[in-house]
């Protein structure tokens, strides 16, 4: 017969949040949606938000407002890390990705020390698909 331990061996450590100073915000501003992911400078995940997860749904979720809304609540959540100075890697062709930027500029106690379009471009890849005749 085995013998049965009465205290508990499973003792979990208390969740430390990392002090990052600087970080990476990300947005992914497309025809339909806005992503804004928060990196610290290696790459690794911090928070995100979308605008359908706040909500959005349909064509709101291209909004300006929307996009605007979903920086302002990841970098509140990014707030917690400590973050100070951001980075800014805009990709996509969306609407709301210059007010996205504009709303990053706005939050308080965020500098903002860089800003860059990562938007992919073809050098002469694929054939497009034929004109569309309507």
């Amino acid at each position: 017969m085995a013998k049965t331990n009465t205290k508990s061996t499973n003792t979990r450590k208390k969740a430390t949040k990392k002090n990052i100073a600087k970080a990476i915000v990300h947005i992914s501003a497309t025809f339909n949606n806005t992503s804004v992911t928060v990196t610290d400078e290696m790459g690794n995940v911090l928070c995100w938000s979308t605008a359908g997860a706040l909500g959005f749904k349909g064509s709101k979720k291209s909004t300006p407002y929307a996009a605007q809304q979903a920086v302002e609540v990841a970098l509140m959540k990014a707030k917690e890390y400590g973050i100070k100075e951001v980075g800014i890697k805009v990709q996509g062709p969306g609407s709301g990705r210059e007010t996205a930027v504009k709303s990053i500029g706005s939050i308080e106690g965020i500098k903002v020390l860089w800003l860059k379009d990562v938007t992919p471009l073809p050098h002469n890849g694929c054939r497009p698909p034929k004109r569309r005749r309507v």
